[in-house]
């Protein structure tokens, strides 16, 4: 799991909570440095390998998304680093705005695939992948999560590929996972045109600034 400064701490915690039963002591928190980074609410996650250091052929390459995900677009260390572990993973993952790097890295060319609804159809055309507003997308194995707590779907639903449907079953019931938010405002179409509106003008940077690293990339 590719930790940056600038993620979404629950892109990452969410699936991480969920998968890291798989295989005890086997999850790597991987980023530039080991120690502590920063995510975009403030909340450091702890980076326990460097990149060189990552195993080279993983069960479950994934990549979080979050506010830093721009600078990680046009990071050529980040795109090298994700191109050669992709190359020998058996699953590509992301969640949120972590698809648009993905996508940077030429690992979405050609597939379906999902990210916030503030950038999925806007940028992830710019890099080479076809937009689906869904919840979990899963292409060939490539699996991507739409915005922040989808990633509690994402590592639900890949946790059953990799161990079984009981097994992602059990996961959720020690989770409890049960969802029953008090608002229905968790898509454009549910929130309503003065919500959303208010939505868009807190992630119009994130928007512009992904966009801008798609429009750079491709040239």
């Amino acid at each position: 799991m590719l930790l940056y400064p600038g993620m979404t701490a629950l892109d990452l915690v969410g699936p991480q909570t969920l998968l890291a039963g798989l295989a005890p002591g086997s999850l790597h928190l991987v980023a530039k440095d080991v120690g502590p980074v920063p995510s975009d609410s403030g909340i450091s996650l702890l980076a326990t390998s460097r990149l060189d250091a990552a195993p080279r052929d993983l069960d479950v390459l994934f990549v979080p998304g979050g506010e830093g995900s721009p600078a990680q677009m046009l990071d050529p260390e980040i795109r090298a680093f994700l191109r050669d572990r992709a190359a020998r993973a058996a699953w590509v993952a992301s969640v949120c705005t972590g698809s648009l790097i993905l996508g940077a890295a030429g690992l979405l060319e050609g597939y379906r695939a999902t990210s916030h609804w503030c950038v999925r159809a806007s940028v992830l055309p710019l890099l080479g992948a076809q937009p689906v507003d869904e919840r979990v997308v899963f292409d060939r194995n490539r699996v991507t999560a739409a915005g922040v707590s989808a990633g509690l779907d994402l590592g639900l639903a890949l946790a059953a590929r990799l161990r079984g449907a009981d097994y992602a079953r059990t996961a959720q019931l020690v989770a409890e996972y049960a969802p029953r938010p008090p608002f229905r405002a968790g898509t454009p179409e549910e929130a309503g045109a003065e919500i959303t509106q208010a939505a868009r003008a807190i992630l119009e940077r994130l928007s512009e600034q992904s966009r801008a690293a798609a429009l750079s990339i491709r040239g």
